[in-house]
């Protein structure tokens, strides 16, 4: 495992507050926070799971960590701590973690631009955590996710009257952006965005759809009959091949700055086609995707391979957060829905994740019956115990 230069995840999250009435308290708050933690470690994807390894871990667990009261909470107790937990102060002390953590890394997800810089790629989306929809209250997340090791750097709940659109300039908030390109689908492709992303000496990276008709009619147009280059560089293009899944793709992005001249938009230093042919081997069927992006990295910063990396790298967020949230976590088919428990129970997993990944963890159900396996591994991780 590596040695952290950060500070553990329970130091982060130990001393957050308790909100619980002073009458009636049976366990600390610290015990109750480090239960979930290292359940959630272990595999554990429902409170009555959490619980259930609690219990069958007990004698270790209360030897181990010396709680005052020598038992381990019941699930309705882990239930309420989840529901009225401070879900906001909470995911500010995760953010804070999670930040430490990327910091500490400094590598992983990122670009080196021709003039050899290094530009470290996030994500921006949403994601509707549906078991809690299903009997009570909808609930969306929208994350800032970094590119490749999906380590989840903030994350905000959207009001069920907006919608993502409001959120991004909160979750983007007072953050210094420099050095990093901000990626994001067409949902988030506005001007405003595009704007404050600039204004915090940051750049974007913006999927353009027909949500924003003249833009992508624009780009469209360009590509579909492209004029004759003013200068060599106006229009370059990169190529690759990409076998697997019972296919093979031939990836081509080409980009042009034809059109900085023309478009309204804040700091457009490229416009981009992305073209995926694929061949299906068994069945020889051939089929195109053609997508369009517009972004502000000149070419000094990106050219065409740096821009396809950073734009393929949009996807950790859906490949290695979300689909693992709801695969290996369960979260889609989770029954929380009361309080605060669904957004604390997403929380923690984002939180999880990252220090799996962190500590090389490629395969996170492996992980999970690696520390299933071992109680005092899943204390010491999470810092509840000294290393």
């Amino acid at each position: 495992m590596n040695q952290p230069n950060y500070t553990t995840l329970m130091a982060h999250i130990a001393d957050i507050s308790d909100v619980r009435s002073t009458r009636g308290r049976r366990h600390e708050w610290t015990f109750l926070l480090t239960i979930l933690c290292a359940a959630l470690l272990s595999g554990k994807k429902s409170v009555r799971g959490m619980a259930q390894w609690a219990y069958h871990h007990r004698h270790e667990i209360l030897d181990t960590l010396q709680p005052e009261r020598r038992f381990v909470p019941s699930a309705s107790t882990l239930y309420r701590t989840l529901r009225d937990i401070d879900v906001n102060e909470l995911e500010n002390r995760l953010s804070n973690y999670s930040n430490a953590v990327d910091a500490d890394d400094r590598v992983t997800g990122a670009v080196n631009s021709p003039q050899q810089s290094q530009l470290r790629g996030q994500s921006v989306d949403g994601k509707e955590v549906r078991g809690a929809g299903k009997q009570g209250a909808p609930l969306t997340l929208v994350s800032l996710v970094r590119h490749e090791s999906a380590a989840v750097l903030d994350q905000r709940a959207v009001d069920q009257k907006t919608n993502e659109i409001t959120v991004v300039p909160e979750l983007l908030g007072d953050r210094d952006l420099t050095g990093t390109v901000t990626t994001m689908d067409a949902l988030l492709t506005q001007r405003e965005i595009a704007q404050q992303i600039l204004d915090q000496n940051g750049d974007y990276l913006m999927v353009v759809k027909r949500n924003q008709p003249s833009l992508y009619e624009a780009i469209e147009l360009l590509f579909a009959s492209p004029p004759i280059p003013a200068s060599d560089d106006e229009y370059l293009s990169y190529s690759y091949v990409d076998p697997g899944h019972g296919r093979i793709d031939r990836r081509t992005l080409e980009s042009s700055t034809a059109l900085n001249g023309y478009l309204h938009w804040p700091g457009v230093a490229q416009v981009m086609r992305r073209t995926r042919r694929s061949l299906e081997v068994k069945t020889g069927v051939i089929s195109e995707n053609v997508t369009y992006a517009i972004t502000s990295l000149n070419r000094n910063q990106a050219l065409p391979k740096q821009l396809e990396t950073a734009w393929r790298a949009h996807w950790t967020i859906e490949n290695n957060l979300h689909y693992v949230r709801d695969v290996s976590m369960d979260e889609d088919r989770s029954t929380l829905r009361s309080g605060n428990a669904p957004h604390t129970m997403a929380a923690l997993r984002n939180a999880i994740l990252t220090l799996l990944r962190y500590e090389g963890w490629p395969n996170i159900p492996d992980a999970f019956r690696f520390f299933e396996a071992s109680v005092q591994h899943s204390l010491r991780i999470i810092g509840a115990l000294e290393t």
